[in-house]
């Protein structure tokens, strides 16, 4: 199932300073969008918003019904809308036993739950490690056994917190790797990064915050004129 999330006169303050104010904000389904930003803006702040985990000051996020997953703990959280920290928390644990927490309570028998897991194992390349417990995992290997705990849920909505944030290139290939497979199974993602990566350039939408509050433009559009200023610029500098 996918869903649609609509924020309306959302605002966070803190104390005297308004960290944003957005009028409205739309995502899904099947968007993928890139959002940008200084330090301090509040990217994380909007993404936690958006998860339930955290409630503006005020405004509203619809829809409003409950999950049994605050990125994959029990809690507070809005039903299909996944949040993926950038340190994410692993349980003290197996790769298996970490990424199986996610389907635990799935109506599926033992063999078919081991299936979906190493199933998304797979797909970040580290079926082999099913076993081993996770302090032995490298930093880009606990975000893609994050990433794999998020994907057996098949979200309707992934936000990524700076999900490349010092990666090596085969981690960042095999989280791209998951997020186009939820793409096309129509769900959405939400992509926080401070650099354009691999990752970013699945998005086809911008999200900017600035001036405390959110400007948004179709990445491609901005992509496309880019590319077309540089042509327009090669055609003038080569007909002088």
């Amino acid at each position: 199932m996918t869903i649609q999330l609509q924020a309306k006169q959302v605002s966070m303050r803190f104390k005297d300073r308004v960290l944003f104010h957005i009028p409205s904000l739309t995502i899904g389904p099947n968007e993928a969008v890139y959002l940008k930003g200084d330090n301090g803006v509040g990217k994380t702040t909007l993404l936690k918003i958006l998860a339930g985990l955290l409630k503006p000051t005020s405004g509203d996020v619809l829809p409003r019904h409950q999950s049994l997953f605050t990125g994959l703990l029990r809690g507070p959280g809005r039903k299909d809308v996944i949040y993926l920290h950038q340190s994410p928390y692993l349980f003290d644990g197996s790769v298996f036993q970490n990424v199986v927490y996610g389907i635990k309570h799935k109506n599926l028998d033992l063999h078919d739950k081991r299936a979906e897991v190493i199933s998304a194992l797979r797909l970040v390349g580290l079926e082999t490690l099913a076993d081993e417990h996770v302090s032995v995992l490298s930093g880009g290997e606990k975000q893609r056994v994050a990433m794999a705990r998020a994907w057996v849920l098949k979200p309707s909505i992934l936000l990524m917190d700076e999900p490349s944030a010092s990666l090596d290139q085969e981690s960042i290939e095999r989280l791209v790797f998951m997020a186009q497979d939820l793409l096309e199974h129509g769900s959405s993602i939400v992509i926080t990064s401070h650099q354009t990566n691999a990752l970013t350039r699945l998005c086809r939408k911008q999200w900017w915050i600035k001036d405390c509050t959110l400007i948004e433009s179709p990445l491609l559009q901005i992509i496309d004129k880019k590319h077309k200023d540089k042509e327009n610029n090669y055609v003038a500098s080569n007909s002088d």
